[in-house]
């Protein structure tokens, strides 16, 4: 490996591991959890199979400390990262013998108390999976992680520097977003993709305003793939993105094997179709209750479901009063949200064409009768409902999960829901503007007709 420059490089696994490493006392305690550490030794895994001759596992910053006797590097940025590998090269000497030992500095660490759980989880869990393994594969994964698992490593003579650095690698020292953690999981996926295919893709994907993206993830895409199978769809963070990562080309079982087929099919059958479009011969390429495919069809189930989710807002708009779904607090937003997910799953269910005007308003009742119910609402509150879980109104109704289930859009007719006498409603003190949300829903019913 280059060595051109000492203080930016990259370097093996092997190479880094005979620096005097160590973990200065302020980093914050090691917490990967048993997933996240399964996932580096299989992302790992599936590079050494595919023969990658160089797989970078990312970046380390280091503070580099000289005294008369020693030079110590300070881990600054990729403690998390380097732990994990230290405890995997552990578990392969432990596996394979003494022959295998190698000095490593970050084994003779001292963590703190915080960390000691999880190592040990860790241990555990990397121990177990590395047994599956014959002995001759052991032999040859664990020399790839040395030799071909590569870092770009930066070292600095002052620790300001350091933490300068470090905050200029994750944006002013903020952790990567999600959906930046996807962007990278699915292009690693899209290997054998021509270049212009993953040019045009990304370009889509970037071409989106960033936060809008975010908050798409966090506040519609998790909780609509989430509320129909009466799980939480709030909270959305970095721990949660494996549930967009998808089926990966590489996965051969039987579920695997046949949605991977179905979409292939799909997509085939669309860009035949393209001459001639119509609802009548153009399958819906993608549906929420079904699995993702890793990779392409990442991206393009995300920038579908935005403009999905684009498309339903402004229709909205055009059909409502702005007093109707006006937002003047959190609680408002949260219920507006719903309100879009519930549409946007039926529509992703059925089709456009079938939500008419009766359901529209009937999607509408259900998630504002909930706003019109409390005096103040909260995300747990509206996570809540959403599962059927609420006893505020219409009690363990879960639409989600209804209308998963119902094979034509016309049961959707026969649903009733919970009314709110005018008087338990006056009793709130709700602000003004509420009255008229009320009696759209309550005195009007009915009348939304197409």
């Amino acid at each position: 490996m280059s060595e051109k420059n000492n203080n930016l490089c990259i370097v093996s696994i092997r190479e880094l591991m005979r620096d005097n490493l160590s973990i200065p006392m302020y980093q914050r305690p090691y917490r990967w959890s048993t997933d996240s550490a399964l996932t580096l030794v299989m992302d790992i895994y599936e590079a050494f199979l595919n023969g990658i001759s160089e797989y970078r596992i990312g970046s380390i910053v280091l503070h580099k400390i000289t005294d008369d006797k020693n030079e110590i590097l300070n881990i600054v940025d990729g403690q998390q990262r380097l732990t994990t590998i230290a405890i995997m090269l552990y578990v392969f000497q432990e596996l394979l013998g003494e022959d295998y030992k190698i000095k490593m500095s970050l084994l003779e660490v001292e963590y703190n108390d915080l960390s000691y759980k999880a190592i040990i989880e860790n241990l555990d869990i990397i121990r177990r999976k590395l047994k599956e393994f014959d002995k001759i594969q052991l032999k040859e994964y664990f020399k790839y992680i040395l030799d071909n698992c590569t870092l770009v490593k930066i070292v600095t003579d002052s620790e300001q520097e350091a933490f300068q650095f470090f905050d200029s690698q994750n944006s002013r020292g903020k952790e990567l977003a999600p959906h930046d953690l996807l962007k990278a999981y699915h292009l690693r996926e899209m290997n054998d993709e021509p270049e212009d295919v993953k040019v045009k893709i990304i370009n889509d994907w970037e071409n989106l305003e960033q936060n809008e993206l975010a908050d798409f993830f966090s506040n519609h895409l998790y909780p609509l793939v989430r509320w129909y199978k009466l799980k939480s769809g709030i909270n959305y963070s970095v721990k949660d993105i494996k549930v967009f990562k998808g089926i990966k080309k590489n996965n051969n079982y039987n579920f695997s094997i046949y949605n991977r087929a179905a979409n292939m099919f799909i997509e085939r059958f669309n860009l035949d179709k393209l001459y001639e479009i119509t609802t009548e011969n153009v399958i819906n390429q993608f549906q929420l209750t079904q699995p993702i495919i890793a990779g392409k069809r990442f991206f393009k189930y995300s920038l579908h479901y935005a403009k999905l989710c684009d498309d339903i807002i402004k229709l909205i708009s055009s059909k409502y009063d702005k007093e109707l779904i006006a937002i003047s607090g959190s609680g408002d937003r949260y219920v507006y949200n719903l309100f879009i997910n519930i549409l946007i799953f039926y529509v992703d269910r059925f089709n456009m064409e079938s939500l008419s005007d009766t359901r529209i308003f009937l999607l509408y009742k259900w998630a504002f009768s909930l706003r019109l119910k409390m005096k103040a609402v909260y995300i747990e509150t509206v996570n809540n409902y959403a599962v059927g879980k609420s006893d505020r109104i219409n009690k363990g109704l879960n639409m989600f999960t209804i209308i998963s289930e119902i094979q034509d859009s016309n049961e959707l007719d026969s649903i009733s829901l919970d009314c709110i006498p005018k008087e338990e409603f006056e009793k709130l003190n709700l602000n003004k503007r509420y009255n008229k949300i009320y009696d759209f829903i309550f005195k009007e019913d009915g009348k939304k007709d197409d």
